[in-house]
């Protein structure tokens, strides 16, 4: 498993004190959730073999899998619960990962152990009190949770599969070991009964009879135990998510080198063309179980979700969140640009120093080198932080990661190499060329991203 570091960030932690306090003066009515997917009741897991007969078993063999036991780990592997739940150098699902907000005078917030130790971890939590924190969002002890644990995505999960997480998480190894004090501002809890009324509504997800089995699993999987929507979703000032724009891109902190933290940009993944739209189902699906497609390659943030997350999925849950993703309607596009004569000429030098030998002219990609850049949904989101922190810093695949047969080399970085007036010339230029329609990029945004 890959834990990248101590402190990982928080796209959507919950917006509280004065924040709250001021905004309450203006309440807004509770949103729905999104109801584009109704999550149909998750198809069955793969059966567990059934066990054989004791009697004919020798005396040391390995004692039966209990297949609830079995099918809870699977859902905490697509919950990827580990890898906010483990902190670099910890024991896994021991809890003690900093989550950094948009907003820093927020503080800090960790990650709780979910060990069944009786003190530190949910070892003395009842399944109905474990069942009420991924349902409802609130504590053994009644009090509120803060939606830096998605709590608003995994009301949609079902009441067998949390049983069945909660099973497998009793049978950890408990870790008695106690997570950093929140900062200031997080020891508030109230504000979230405020936040909860204006943006979280409760309840199961619901198959849509209307679409395939297929396509509802991949629903369920998406909109809950996957929490796609907690950083592919923007966010409004409260930091909540934006229905009317649900699954088209969003931004979040998060690491670009060691200890240094910077703005990313989550594609839009509708069929928009400036998300996924020139994608097949079958390439989203190959992206989802191995990082790779012959779209694009993993980096940054995602590969936390790959390695720790979506490779250990079955080929049919993936396919079934490709296809759910796949028929999302398109949402939005990033700001379109007419490059003038004089950007072509000096993004066009630029690009032929240092990207053509990799890219290729044509911005198709050279075979097993780089990826295309043509109608790429990194080159095309709204916010172009990835794209600027992948000139600046490279793009790594990190460790642990699939690597299939036609998988990307990684991407050297340019920061020591160009300067800020540079990215930003680049960057405008291929947002705008190779059948791409991003908005501009400026020095100032490049600045921000150093």
């Amino acid at each position: 498993m890959s834990h990248r570091t101590t402190l990982r960030t928080l796209g959507f932690s919950a917006a509280l004190g004065t924040l709250l306090t001021c905004a309450a003066i203006t309440l807004a009515p509770a949103q729905d959730t999104p109801t584009a997917p109704a999550p149909a009741a998750p198809a069955a897991e793969p059966a567990a073999a059934p066990a054989a007969d004791a009697s004919a078993a020798p005396a040391d063999a390995t004692p039966p899998v209990d297949p609830v036991v079995e099918k809870g780990k699977y859902l905490a592997l697509a919950g990827n619960c580990v890898s906010c739940h483990t902190r670099e150098g910890g024991e896994p699902f021991a809890g003690g990962l900093g989550f950094k907000t948009p907003y820093s005078f927020l503080g800090t917030i960790y990650s709780t152990n979910i060990t069944p130790d009786a003190e530190t971890g949910i070892g003395s939590w009842t399944e109905d009190q474990f069942k009420r924190a991924m349902h409802e969002g609130k504590a053994a002890d009644g009090s509120y949770l803060f939606p830096a644990f998605p709590y608003t995505s995994f009301t949609l999960v079902t009441d067998d599969d949390i049983h069945a997480i909660y099973t497998y998480l009793k049978t950890l190894a408990p870790v008695r070991t106690a997570p950093p004090s929140n900062g200031i501002a997080f020891a508030m809890r109230w504000p979230m009964a405020v936040w909860n009324a204006m943006f979280f509504k409760e309840g199961r997800y619901k198959p849509n009879a209307a679409q395939t089995d297929e396509w509802n699993r991949g629903a369920y999987l998406v909109e809950g135990l996957g929490h796609c929507s907690a950083c592919h979703t923007p966010r409004n000032l409260l930091l909540a998510e934006r229905n009317d724009a649900h699954l088209s891109g969003g931004i979040q902190p998060d690491l670009v080198a060691e200890g240094k933290y910077r703005m990313w940009s989550a594609v839009n993944l509708t069929s928009a063309p400036s998300g996924l739209g020139a994608w097949s189902a079958d390439q989203i699906a190959r992206y989802l179980k191995t990082g790779h497609s012959a779209k694009a390659g993993i980096f940054g943030p995602m590969n936390d979700v790959i390695i720790n997350s979506l490779q250990h999925l079955s080929a049919e849950d993936t396919k079934a969140m490709a296809i759910y993703i796949k028929s999302l309607p398109p949402i939005g596009d990033s700001p379109k640009q007419t490059l003038t004569d004089a950007q072509k000429t000096a993004g066009g030098d630029l690009y032929k120093k240092y990207c053509e030998e990799c890219h290729l002219a044509s911005g198709k990609g050279a075979f097993l080198k780089a990826p295309p850049i043509v109608g790429s949904a990194i080159l095309q989101t709204a916010n172009p932080a990835s794209l600027i922190n992948v000139i600046l810093y490279g793009a790594k695949v990190g460790k642990g990661s699939p690597t299939p047969g036609g998988a990307w080399e990684d991407m050297k970085s340019f920061g020591d190499k160009m300067t800020d007036e540079e990215v930003a010339t680049l960057a405008t230029y291929v947002r705008g060329s190779y059948d791409n329609h991003g908005g501009p990029v400026t020095t100032s945004q490049v600045g921000a991203q150093r």
